[in-house]
């Protein structure tokens, strides 16, 4: 149909900036795990939001950049490189209450050097006060970083979140549904239950069960 937009979009950034709750929140479903701690998300997550009429969105959450020590972080790492080269456009997440640092630069110099034109989205806006503390790092994001806009928002509390994806259907290319209207991830039943229990396993026993864990 004349004026639907389609295409897919990599959420990126740090580990720990909450990637994964924004993806929960843009599609309207809890489809990936959530905790405090790095590297909760260990693999590629689709979810897909459709707009009747407007558009569908393939959002894809990666695992979160960081310096990989064991094999299992290196393929994390990889994947979430990879990622990057095969989607329309990259949401580059940022911790705003933490502020940008050495590895957000670091991400944002891997999303620049893609190819892959980013939206620099600043999360956890909710927790930064006085909100004049964003205005260097929307200069920053655009000056240094190369991304096409910023977009500040709280995923815990969806503040901002309807205009980002405004914003991301504004840069997506025309073209058909990839998905039937009711899609929602490519994550298998088992798979998503498993990342649940493994969720509750890192909230709950964060002292005594390894990271590592496994469902």
């Amino acid at each position: 149909m004349s004026g639907f937009k389609s295409g897919h979009v990599a959420i990126a950034g740090w580990t720990n900036v909450g990637k994964s709750t924004l993806l929960n929140r843009l599609v309207g479903e809890k489809i990936a795990a959530v905790a405090n701690v790095p590297q909760t998300t260990r693999h590629r997550i689709t979810g897909v939001l459709t707009l009747r009429d407007r558009g569908q969105i393939v959002f894809v959450d990666t695992p979160g950049f960081h310096h990989p020590r064991e094999r299992m972080n290196r393929l994390m790492v990889d994947a979430a490189r990879g990622t990057l080269t095969d989607v329309d456009l990259v949401l580059l997440v940022v911790d705003a209450e933490r502020g940008p640092g050495r590895g957000d630069a670091e991400v944002a110099g891997i999303v620049a050097a893609s190819g892959t034109p980013a939206i620099a989205v600043l999360n956890k806006v909710d927790l930064v006060q006085p909100k004049s503390k964003l205005l260097p790092w929307l200069k920053r994001a655009i000056e240094e970083w190369k991304c096409v806009e910023v977009v500040p928002v709280s995923a815990a509390t969806g503040d901002g979140c309807d205009l980002l994806i405004e914003r991301v259907l504004a840069h997506l290319p025309e073209g058909e549904a990839m998905f039937p209207d009711d899609f929602l991830t490519d994550q298998p039943e088992r798979m998503l239950v498993a990342e649940w229990v493994r969720e509750r396993i890192l909230v709950h026993t964060r002292e005594e069960i390894p990271h590592a864990a496994a469902v």
